[in-house]
């Protein structure tokens, strides 16, 4: 008789036992939300909306980009999309939406957001898509430095760029603004993410800092998901909760 055949049988039998009752873990394949700002701005100006997609189960993370080229914002974007271990949601702000064009070429990338956002063609720089339309009024107002980098007055913050939000919010958002290159607007993308990923696209009907009407042709250029709110050029601070209602369902979409 073989008397290590049932202590063989046995160990086989415990280590079933032991599989069955703690299983593998399961990849969690939720979207991460990877949160771009645009010009005059940095990542708190995405504080409204990341709570709300946190209450929905989703991971966010805002991007402080330096604004200093189309190419460091990119760098900087996709730094934080590689370190995410599952699928992206990669939502652009005004200039912002230039970064994301590009930067969602990403493997991981699998939607777009675009709130009041630039949607440049491939190979075309942001201008291209609005010099056709109306000069924004908040253009008249743009301070330039010596080495060429833009920032807004708080008059102009208030009137031009965050007209339906409070003084106290106006007044944060021109202390925390970033700097941008003016020659970041004329810089043309190489990749143009949006022909090959599924498009949201928030129209900011009282925006005066990007023409709603080239925002409205953007997103049909685009074949974006569209959704127009009543708002000024921050819909995220003005209306949050209707900007992370498009932003979930991007996620839910690209989490199928």
């Amino acid at each position: 008789m073989n008397i290590l055949a049932p202590l063989a049988l046995a160990a086989a039998l415990s280590l079933g036992t032991a599989s069955a009752a703690t299983p593998a873990p399961i990849a969690d394949t939720r979207p991460t939300v990877v949160l771009v700002h645009g010009a005059f701005a940095d990542g708190s100006s995405w504080n409204k909306v990341i709570p709300l997609l946190q209450a929905q189960g989703l991971n966010a993370v805002a991007v402080q980009n330096p604004l200093t080229s189309l190419e460091d914002d990119v760098t900087f974007t996709n730094r934080v999309v590689n370190a995410q271990s599952g699928p992206v949601v990669l939502v652009g702000h005004s200039w912002g939406g230039s970064v994301i064009t590009q930067a969602g070429g990403h493997d991981k990338v699998k939607a777009l957001v675009y709130v009041a956002a630039f949607a440049p063609s491939l190979n075309a720089a942001p201008v291209v898509d609005t010099k056709d339309f109306p000069t924004p009024p908040g253009f008249a107002h743009f301070i330039a430095d010596a080495d060429g980098y833009l920032t807004l007055p708080a008059d102009a913050i208030a009137r031009d760029f965050a007209q339906d939000v409070s003084a106290e919010e106006a007044n944060l958002i021109h202390a925390t603004q970033g700097a941008v290159r003016g020659a970041n607007f004329e810089q043309p993308v190489t990749v143009a993410a949006w022909t090959t990923k599924p498009s949201w696209y928030i129209v900011a009907a009282q925006d005066r800092m990007i023409d709603p009407g080239a925002q409205r042709a953007l997103a049909k250029k685009i074949r974006a998901t569209t959704v127009e709110l009543q708002t000024s050029h921050v819909p995220m601070v003005s209306d949050p909760e209707s900007v992370a209602k498009v932003i979930v369902e991007a996620a839910r979409a690209a989490a199928k």
